[in-house]
C-alpha cells in the first residue's frame, strides 16, 4: 500500500537492478514528516537496499546513492528525485498524493494500513494467546491490569492482520491458597457476603485466616487438610471451590466488560491436575526427573547438574507445582489447537519461569516449543486510589470514571451527552491505555493520575477530545461535501504534512506487529492528533467556498477515520461526544 506509491518506485528500481520489487518494496519508506522543512514522501536506504539486495556495495555509499539517483526519471507518479545521507528521496505529485491517500482511506475503512504490499505474502496463522489470569478468589488487582490490556492489544491486532486468533484466560484457579480460603470460609465465611460481593468476601476470608494460620498451627495444618482432599477429588471440598470459581469468573466478566475484552476460552490450573500426572510419567519415562534429598522432583536443564539450572516439578507428597502445569497446559492447546504461534503476556518476573517450561518441552521432544514465546512487561508503580494501599483493578476503574465526569461537568458541552458515564468510562480507560502503552512494555513505569487526565499532552484524553471533535465538524456540516473534492483546494502545508503522516500508518502497523509494541501507534496516534489541531485552527472550514470547505472535510474524515482505527486496535473505544 501506502497507496501504491512504494511498489511503483520499486518498479522503477527493479528496471534498473535487475531485481524483482518484491526485494526492494522493504527498503523503501515513507518519510517522518518535519517542522523544520517539507520533506520528500519516500526514501529508498541504500544501507538496508545492500543488506537485503546482494547490490555490489563501493566503499563510499554517497557515490553509490548519487549514481543510482541518476538512472532514475521522475514519471506521472514521482515528480522529483533528490538525495539524502545515504539515501535516494522521492517526491510524489502533490495532487495524486491528495486523491489517492484519501480515496483509499475511506474506501478501506477499518482495513487502511492492513492491506498494504508490506503484508503481502503473509501466511494466515493460528495463534493462541494467554493474557490476564488473575487468581481466583482473590480480587483482580491492578498488578492484572498490564497483561489483560498488552494481550488485549496483540490479540486485536493479529486479529487484525488475518490471523485466528485463541485467546485465553488462564486462571490461577488451584494451588495451596484454596487450602486456606476453604478452611477460612468454614471459619469466618457467609454465604450472603458471598453472593452480593463474592471477590471482596473472599478477600476479606483469605487475608484473616492468613492471619490465623500464621499464629495458630492447627489452621495451617487444617488449610494442608483441605487442599489435600480437592486434590484427591472430595466432593464437599469440591463443591465448595467450584462455587467460588464460578463466582469470581461472573465478576471477571463484568470487569473485563468494562475493560472492553473478551475471551474465547476460560481455563485454568485446576484443568490440568490430572494431565500433569502424566507429563510426571512422561519426564520420568525419559530418564529427566531426578527425585532430591528432600522427596521433591527436579529437571536438570543443564544436563551437568547444575543447581541454578534445576527446575522443581513435583512437590515432595507427589503433587504437581505450576511449571508442571503450565507443561501439561501448553500440551493440551497443541493437541486441542494445533497452534503455529503461542504467546504469553506475563510481568518479567517469570521470564525465567518461561524459559524453563520451554526449554523442558524442547527436551521432553516437541519441537514446536520453539513456536511459544513470553511477552514480558514492567511493573506499575503508585498506581492508588484515595481509599488506601490494596488497589484493586475496579476501584481504579471507578475512581478514573469519577475524575473524568468532574473533569467534564466543567466543561459546558458535557450537558448534551447521552450516557455522560459510560463517556467518563472510555475516555479515562483511553487516558489509562495511552500512559501504559507510550514507553517500552518491558519498562516499569510511575504511575500518575494528574498526567493521566491532562486534556492537553500526549494523553488518550487528547486523542478522546480529537476524535470527537473531528466527528462534530462531519455533524455540523453534513457529509454532503463528501462526495467528491478537488484536490487543488488541500496543497496547504499543514494538509500535506497530514496526507505523508497517513502514508506511514501501514509501516507504524508493520512495526508494531514485528516487536509486538504498541508505543510506535501511541506515538503516531499523538502525532496525527497534533497535526489535526494545527489544521483545525487554520483550516477552517466555516465561511470557505465550497469546494474548500468540502476538500478540508474530506481530510478530517480520513484523519478521524485512522484515529479511529488505531484506537480500536490498542483496546481503546473512540467517542463521538464528549
Amino acid at each position: 500500500m501506502a497507496c501504491g506509491f512504494r511498489r511503483s518506485i520499486a518498479c522503477q528500481l527493479s528496471r534498473i537492478l535487475d531485481l524483482p520489487p518484491e526485494n526492494l518494496i522493504k527498503s523503501i519508506s515513507a518519510v517522518p514528516i518535519s517542522k523544520k522543512q517539507e520533506v520528500a514522501d519516500f526514501q529508498l536506504s541504500v544501507d538496508s537496499l545492500l543488506e537485503t539486495s546482494n547490490v555490489p556495495s563501493t566503499p563510499d555509499i554517497q557515490v553509490q546513492v548519487k549514481r543510482l539517483a541518476e538512472k532514475l526519471k521522475c514519471d506521472t507518479v514521482v515528480s522529483e528525485i533528490s538525495t539524502g545521507r545515504g539515501t535516494v528521496n522521492f517526491k510524489i505529485n502533490r495532487e495524486l498524493l491528495t486523491k489517492t491517500v484519501l480515496q483509499q482511506v475511506i474506501e478501506d475503512g477499518s482495513r487502511y494500513g492492513l492491506k498494504s504490499e508490506l503484508f503481502s505474502g503473509l501466511p494466515q496463522k493460528k495463534i493462541v494467546v494467554e493474557f490476564s489470569s488473575p487468581n481466583v478468589a482473590k480480587k483482580f488487582h491492578v498488578g492484572h491490569l498490564r497483561s489483560t490490556i498488552i494481550g488485549n492489544f496483540i490479540a486485536n491486532l493479529k486479529e487484525a492482520l488475518g490471523h485466528q486468533v485463541i485467546r485465553i484466560n488462564y486462571l490461577g484457579d488451584w494451588g495451596m491458597q484454596f487450602g486456606l480460603l476453604g478452611t477460612g470460609f468454614q471459619l469466618f465465611g457467609y454465604e450472603e457476603k458471598l453472593q452480593s460481593n463474592p471477590l471482596q468476601h473472599l478477600f476479606e476470608v483469605y487475608v484473616q485466616v492468613n492471619k490465623e494460620a500464621a499464629d495458630d498451627t492447627s489452621v495451617a495444618k487444617s488449610a494442608h487438610e483441605f487442599f489435600q482432599r480437592l486434590e484427591l477429588g472430595d466432593v464437599q471440598a469440591l463443591s465448595l471451590w467450584q462455587k467460588f470459581r464460578d463466582l469470581s469468573i461472573e465478576e471477571y466478566i463484568r470487569i473485563y466488560k468494562r475493560l472492553g475484552v473478551h475471551f474465547d476460552e476460560y481455563s485454568g490450573e485446576s484443568f490440568y491436575r490430572e494431565k500433569s500426572q502424566k507429563v510426571l510419567k512422561l519426564l520420568d519415562s525419559k530418564g529427566l526427573l531426578l527425585k532430591t534429598m528432600k522427596g521433591t522432583a527436579v529437571v536438570d536443564l543443564s544436563g551437568n547438574g547444575d543447581p541454578s539450572s534445576m527446575c522443581t516439578v513435583m512437590r515432595s507428597d507427589g503433587t504437581s507445582l505450576y511449571a508442571t502445569r503450565d507443561l501439561a497446559a501448553a500440551i493440551d492447546r497443541m493437541d486441542k489447537y494445533n497452534f503455529d504461534t503461542m504467546i504469553y503476556v506475563t510481568d518479567k518476573g517469570q521470564k525465567k519461569h518461561f524459559q524453563q517450561v520451554f526449554q523442558m518441552l524442547k527436551i521432553m521432544g516437541y519441537g514446536w516449543a520453539e513456536r511459544c514465546q513470553h511477552v514480558p512487561f514492567g511493573v506499575v508503580q503508585g498506581m492508588k486510589t484515595r481509599r488506601g494501599d490494596v488497589t484493586f483493578l475496579e476501584d481504579v476503574l471507578n475512581e478514573i470514571r469519577l475524575r473524568m465526569l468532574q473533569n467534564m461537568a466543567s466543561i459546558k458541552t458535557t450537558k448534551e451527552l447521552a450516557n455522560p458515564p459510560e463517556t467518563a468510562e472510555r475516555v479515562g480507560l483511553a487516558a489509562l491505555i495511552i500512559q501504559d502503552f507510550k514507553g517500552l512494555l518491558l519498562s516499569d513505569y510511575q504511575f500518575s493520575w494528574d498526567r493521566v487526565f491532562q486534556s492537553r499532552g500526549d494523553t488518550g484524553v487528547f486523542l478522546q477530545y480529537t476524535h470527537a471533535r473531528l466527528y462534530s465538524l462531519e455533524e455540523t456540516f453534513g457529509c454532503g461535501y463528501l462526495n467528491d473534492f478537488n484536490t487543488a483546494c488541500l496543497q496547504e502545508p499543514q494538509s500535506v504534512s497530514i496526507l505523508q503522516h497517513l502514508l506511514r500508518f501501514d509501516e507504524v502497523l508493520y512495526r508494531s506487529s514485528q516487536d509486538l509494541q504498541p508505543r510506535h501507534i501511541v506515538s503516531y496516534l499523538l502525532t496525527l492528533s497534533h497535526l489535526a489541531a494545527v489544521a483545525h485552527k487554520t483550516l477552517q472550514i466555516k465561511e470557505s467556498p465550497p469546494e474548500v470547505a468540502g476538500a478540508r472535510l474530506h481530510l478530517f474524515k480520513a484523519v478521524r477515520s485512522v484515529l479511529a482505527n488505531g484506537m480500536k486496535l490498542l483496546g481503546i473505544t473512540p467517542v463521538y461526544r464528549m
